[in-house]
């Protein structure tokens, strides 16, 4: 046990390193023409706000690492139903909330909190609560209330596209539903690639690096994000 304690302390020493390292790319975002879509539109128009949502969770790499973790161990459909549907029931209020009734957070900040999510399924994959400090939060509110964050974010984007007020409650509630479908199919190809991945020989050493790369991942998230709200963004 000392010598696991040791490695997962080693890991995480060498990972909070990565928040030096500069990001090229940025987090993502309602950007280009999608933006201007959404901005040009005065009225209730399902079908172009479905398809930005689903498109945004396909490509929201930020939303997919969270959600491969979330699953990365699971192998019985009533607990992934379980958990997928509490990270849906957290998405989907703060994006109604923020997107409709103007709850806002500081973009940075919020976008930083989903880096670390993304850190906290990772290590949480690693037993590293109870490695650590021999004891774990309870994995149902950790997914729930990381899904509020998730929904903050994408509602906190939205919000600075200025959208028309004119079908608005309409278009936040087909982009969510977007959202939610998206998440459905990359959640299919998620579980597929788990399936096959498992019937490898090596799949737990594996399973190892996997949440040791979920983790750098998410903080190389957070490290741009705090550089981000710190010295901001080039326009």
């Amino acid at each position: 046990m000392p010598r696991v304690r040791l490695r997962l302390i080693s890991v995480l020493a060498m990972l909070a390193g990565l928040l030096l390292v500069p990001v090229l790319a940025d987090a993502h975002g309602v950007t280009g023409a999608d933006a201007r879509l959404l901005r040009s539109v005065d009225g209730p128009a399902v079908v172009p706000f479905m398809y930005l949502g689903a498109k945004h969770m396909v490509t929201g790499y930020d939303h997919l690492l969270f959600l491969a973790g979330v699953v990365f161990f699971l192998r019985y459909p009533r607990d992934i139903v379980l958990f997928v549907s509490l990270f849906t029931a957290g998405h989907s209020l703060t994006l109604l909330l923020g997107a409709l009734g103007g709850l806002r957070a500081n973009p940075y900040a919020i976008d930083a909190v989903i880096g670390l999510s993304v850190v906290y399924k990772g290590f949480e994959n690693l037993g590293g609560f109870k490695t650590v400090f021999g004891a774990q939060p309870d994995p149902r509110w950790a997914v729930f209330t990381f899904g509020l964050v998730h929904g903050l974010g994408l509602a906190t984007r939205l919000q600075d596209l200025a959208l028309s007020r004119r079908g608005l409650a309409t278009n936040i509630v087909s982009f969510n539903i977007g959202v939610e479908s998206g998440q459905l199919l990359a959640l299919v190809g998620v579980l597929i690639g788990l399936a096959w991945w498992r019937r490898h020989r090596r799949y737990a050493s594996h399973a190892f690096a996997a949440n040791v790369m979920l983790m750098s991942a998410g903080f190389l998230l957070m490290g741009y994000q705090i550089a981000g709200f710190f010295l901001g963004r080039p326009s």
